[in-house]
């Protein structure tokens, strides 16, 4: 059975003390097994990366530069291979994993201008003689904790901007679909990057323990659920590290009486169920306000209908399986438990069957839903869409104000002064106009608000640079000897 090694000074190590399995979610069937790091391990990844630092640091922008573009290049030309290995680990069709790919070479296009992203600012003659100039500085060892939904994309978003800013990274991808962040690593080794710059380990609770608490890494960036996020940001924080940690979200999507219905519904089908909903800027919740919602529940029902579930090798996929069979029967026991609370289960994904033993579930919608039912209230993270009616803009806003979540919101309207007063009210850090997933391009940031996020920077795009990067500033003087003085006092300006 093949192994997935760990990515450690520039060299693969597959053994390992334990071992973990990796399923193809399409089959149901064990096809590999990855070494999980034990502490030992983890501290000799951290040891290559601090051994590494002071050169790469010491490596000029012009050159970091070179081997990003070169990274580009080689992740272009390896796409299609990149997305075969993250359809047979995740599940996801292939066109949803070159898109994956595509998104997180955004942030290695970013990551191309660094020269402009990491320049100081300068004050001349602030006194006399006296000039003042700042300067951006890496933090130093990087910990990257990255989840299963996205494999490539996001380790691309955060080792892009970390490795740029001159830091170097321990990257911990999921150990459910590890094989992705061995690959990217490979390809940055081609690339020309240093030998313990970007390093790889896989691994659970052991690993990811000496990486909060170890004193050589100075900041760790992960991306999970709400409760590890906040688990993560409150233990790493305790260590003294600087932290980021992205956490759920139940993304609302607001529908306005004067919306094209049928885009609204073809956006919320789009929205609520590729990739079989395991984003966290799905949309999980759509707010019909007014008298719309039958109509656009029906309309909703009526392209549900058309939608191809199958592997994602298979061309006419549109939708693979989830990610294990455990989380497939806890995405089913929300549609179950629906009921129960008094919703009203218009399409019932559990009712459709598959010739194979993958972990496949079919697409739900489920209309009535109100706050306080499990459905509405927790991230479920498979392919449940449920409706939340609503008599006014006001009581939409109100909605989507009240959850605990603030990633991601969308709002449907032709009127232009309701988007931009809606822009204005919602506390959300993401927001679409007649777009429902508004994950912004490369040149911003990505984040949420509220307990979508625990810390104070969003990710990749310019804050993360900041996120990545120290301020130091530097003040000069180069008098005439002759001027020199004592003076007990404070400094004055001249």
């Amino acid at each position: 059975m093949e192994r997935i090694p760990h990515f450690i000074n520039g060299a693969l190590i597959s053994d390992a003390e334990r071992y973990g399995p990796v399923f193809n979610p399409a089959t149901g069937a064990q096809e590999k097994e990855v070494a999980l790091a034990s502490a030992a391990r983890v501290e000799e990844a951290i040891e290559a990366a601090r051994a590494a630092l002071p050169g790469w640091r010491a490596t000029s922008l012009a050159k970091r530069t070179t081997i990003f573009f070169k990274v580009r290049e080689l992740l272009m030309q390896r796409r299609p291979e990149l997305a075969a290995l993250l359809t047979s680990e995740h599940g996801k069709v292939l066109s949803d994993a070159e898109g994956e790919i595509t998104r997180g070479l955004e942030n290695i296009e970013f990551a191309t201008g660094l020269s402009h992203a990491l320049k100081g600012e300068r004050s001349e003659q602030v006194a006399g003689g006296v000039d003042v100039h700042s300067v951006r500085q890496p933090v130093g060892v990087v910990a990257c904790i990255t989840p299963f939904n996205f494999p490539a994309m996001v380790p691309l978003w955060m080792i892009g901007s970390a490795l740029a800013c001159g830091n170097t990274v321990l990257l911990k991808p999921s150990e459910k679909d590890p094989s992705s962040a061995v690959f990217i690593a490979q390809v940055f080794a081609e690339a020309g990057l240093p030998a313990g710059v970007l390093n790889v380990v896989h691994g659970d609770k052991e690993a990811v323990d000496v990486l909060l608490e170890h004193p050589d890494v100075k900041a760790v960036s992960f991306v999970g659920s709400t409760p590890i996020a906040r688990s993560i940001y409150q233990r790493a924080a305790d260590h003294g590290k600087r932290v980021q940690a992205l956490g759920g979200a139940k993304n609302h999507m607001v529908v306005l009486p004067d919306a094209d219905l049928d885009m609204a519904a073809d956006a919320a089908v789009s929205a609520a169920y590729g990739s079989a909903g395991e984003r966290c800027m799905a949309v999980s919740v759509l707010v019909a306000v007014g008298n719309i919602a039958d109509e656009l529940v029906e309309a909703i029902t009526t392209r549900m209908a058309t939608l191809t579930i199958g592997p994602g090798t298979d061309p006419a996929s549109q939708m693979g399986p989830l990610i294990t069979a455990e989380h497939r029967d806890k995405v089913a026991s929300y549609v179950a438990g629906a009921a129960e609370e008094g919703a009203t289960v218009v399409v019932d994904g559990r009712a459709q069957e598959f010739d194979s033993k993958g972990f496949f579930i079919g697409v739900s919608l489920i209309d009535h839903v109100k706050p306080g039912m499990k459905v509405y209230d927790d991230e479920i993270f498979g392919p449940v869409l449920s409706v939340v009616r609503v008599e006014t803009y006001a009581d939409a806003v109100k909605l989507v104000n009240d959850n605990e979540f603030g990633n991601g919101v969308a709002i449907f309207t032709r009127d232009g002064g309701a988007a931009r007063q809606f822009e204005f009210d919602v506390e959300a850090g993401m927001v679409g106009v007649n777009v429902p997933i508004p994950v912004p391009v490369g040149t911003f940031s990505f984040g949420g608000w509220k307990n979508s996020l625990f810390g104070d920077t969003h990710m990749y795009g310019p804050e993360s640079i900041r996120f990545y990067t120290r301020g130091k500033v530097v003040t000069t003087r180069w008098p005439d000897p002759s001027t020199s003085v004592i003076d007990l006092g404070f400094p004055q300006v001249d």
